[in-house]
């Protein structure tokens, strides 16, 4: 491969992974508009962590790491407050890591790693949530929250695992 080619792939994929980072900050955008019923702060439908699991199967794990953490510090300085962010990055680095792990077990396919994103991502929140307000009584929400990351989770799996059949061959042509 020559200078080149190397070249158009590199600004392929820089391309790419601004289109991706564009579509989960549209999601998360979007999710903050949707009321949800549940009275339990922190329950969300988890739209930009469809982008995580797409990226997990299509560009890698190292565009995927990086996506996610410009998406989650773009909407905290955009939407948010440093709190906000603090909570966004706990839940998205432990969410990213449980994906990452569930991802190498082949007994879980998309459904399953999203779901792990899904769960852990509560649990990163909680916790990032019992230092800041110095209680663990934020844990009382645990099983609320647990459900939730596992009816998310797998909504959010299903989908991906629908894009990523789909994007897959558009993803090769941009050298990922």
């Amino acid at each position: 491969m020559g200078k080149r080619d190397e070249g158009r792939n590199k600004g392929r994929k820089t391309a790419l992974y601004g289109m991706l980072i564009g579509l989960a900050f549209i999601f998360s955008y979007v999710e903050a508009m949707i009321p949800m019923p549940i009275p339990v702060p922190g329950v969300k439908l988890g739209l930009a962590n469809l982008v995580n699991v797409v990226g997990l199967y299509t560009i890698g794990l190292a565009g995927t790491v990086v996506i996610a953490l410009v998406r989650i510090v773009l909407v905290g300085f955009t939407f948010g407050n440093m709190f906000s962010m603090l909570y966004g990055l706990a839940g998205g680095v432990v969410s990213l890591a449980a994906m990452i792990a569930g991802k190498k077990c082949p007994c879980f396919g998309t459904v399953g790693v999203s779901i792990l994103g899904g769960i852990f991502h509560n649990i990163g929140q909680l916790g990032i949530a019992a230092f800041v307000v110095r209680t663990t009584g934020v844990f009382s929400y645990l099983p609320v929250l647990l459900a939730a990351g596992v009816i998310t989770g797998m909504i959010i799996g299903l989908l991906g695992g629908l894009v990523i059949e789909r994007i897959r061959p558009v993803a090769k042509n941009f050298g990922c």
